[in-house]
């Protein structure tokens, strides 16, 4: 297949669902553009949360605007998360806090909570506007060079206007009462996480939180599969338990249709040798697999019939138990199609993974590393996964980066 993905030559298309109206935005100018958008036209509030939230170009210029929109009387809240963004100095951000911005950090350094990462990514505008997804604050997410740049992330969320945001803002709020009163109490977010509803409609914000138990969004997409005829899957990590893994083989088995585009190309060579483990189960069900080649993978995009998940959550035991998450399911026959025809178009720029392909790759010595890279990713910490990627990243020239 080619190895080379064609960028989107025109604006992505809105969809009107019930009262509301959304879009996916893919391509790293669209991404942009929505996100801008979203603040210049704040008349009086806005709330943002964002795991990595870098002090590069990208930040400042999104930063400036926050700060500009505070000039303009309209209040504005920051929140980040203190791993993800433990780069960036907190000073970065006095001129917000100077211009009359609140500026919150998820979980410090010493809080009982640390390891546990809040991973999402959410801007909201006036609680009708919103933009979610996988994308995080820092360069690597918004500058698109030449085709097959490695360092950078292949994204994509989606931007909804309307009625149904607002369910979104009254999470944000319960969050930025936790940051602000409660930070670092760990049953005190747990207990807020469980007894969040994510509604029975089309739209339903779906979360992932601290947890001995599957998290709500995969239990979601877990009874999706149940009666499922198609599966179109993207995920930037991909080493789910026992559960999904056999649903999904399952839906394949009984004559569905399931696509999965994992990564080729990753800051995090375990996570690849822990997905290549599944493959055999998967390719002897019938599934599809594929494995993104323009770039490093960071989407996290699932169809099922009619049912779009996006959002910030990996198929990985992090986001399944561990970190707070927020997916939004949206249940429309139009724009299910929509999102799988850019699966398509992602699975165009990839290499297919056949039973030939898997069987040639299958070497004793892959295997082990293999079965190495799956026991290490879903039993220790990715600051200490990245540092035992098995040779994977030398094999496959991978490059080597930051945690998303």
């Amino acid at each position: 297949m080619d190895s080379r993905a064609s960028p989107s030559d025109h604006q992505p298309p809105w969809f009107d669902i019930g009262e509301n109206r959304l879009k996916l935005v893919h391509e790293p100018q669209d991404r942009m553009d929505a996100l801008t958008h979203l603040i210049d036209r704040a008349e009086h509030r806005l709330q943002l949360f964002y795991y990595m939230f870098e002090d590069d170009a990208v930040g400042t210029k999104l930063l400036s605007k926050l700060v500009a929109a505070c000039e303009r009387g309209v209040s504005v809240e920051l929140m980040i998360d203190s791993f993800g963004s433990n780069t960036t100095a907190r000073a970065f951000f006095n001129p917000l806090i100077a211009a009359g911005g609140k500026f919150g950090v998820f979980s410090p350094r010493f809080s009982t909570s640390y390891l546990v990462r809040n991973h999402q990514k959410i801007a909201i505008s006036d609680t009708s506007r919103a933009l979610v997804g996988g994308f995080n604050i820092t360069d690597d997410y918004f500058n698109r060079r030449e085709e097959g740049e490695p360092n950078m992330w292949e994204d994509v969320g989606v931007a909804i206007e309307g009625p149904e945001v607002s369910a979104l803002a009254r999470w944000y709020d319960r969050l930025s009462d936790w940051v602000e009163h409660d930070n670092g109490n760990i049953l005190k977010l747990q207990k807020m996480v469980r007894t969040w509803s994510a509604g029975d409609g089309r739209f339903r914000w779906l979360l992932g939180g601290p947890s001995n138990r599957l998290s709500r969004w995969a239990w979601s997409i877990k009874n999706d599969l149940e009666a499922g005829s198609r599966l179109d899957l993207v995920a930037a990590y991909f080493s789910p338990g026992q559960g999904l893994l056999r649903r999904i083989a399952r839906l394949s088995k009984k004559g569905g249709d399931s696509n999965l585009l994992l990564p080729g190309k990753t800051d995090n060579g375990a996570t690849i040798g822990a997905s290549r483990l599944l493959y055999g189960y998967l390719l002897k069900r019938n599934a599809r697999i594929f494995e993104y080649q323009p770039r490093r993978l960071h989407t996290k995009l699932v169809v099922v019939d009619d049912a779009v998940y996006v959002g910030s959550a990996n198929f990985d035991i992090r986001s399944l138990f561990i970190n707070v998450e927020m997916m939004v399911r949206i249940e429309d026959r139009a724009f299910a199609d929509h999102a799988r025809n850019l699966v398509m178009q992602m699975c165009g720029a990839s290499q297919q993974i056949t039973p030939e392909v898997h069987k040639s790759r299958k070497s004793l010595l892959n295997r082990i590393r293999w079965a190495l890279s799956y026991f290490i990713v879903n039993t220790l910490d990715y600051t200490v996964t990245r540092r035992f990627n098995l040779g994977l990243t030398r094999l496959d020239r991978l490059p080597s980066g930051k945690e998303d």
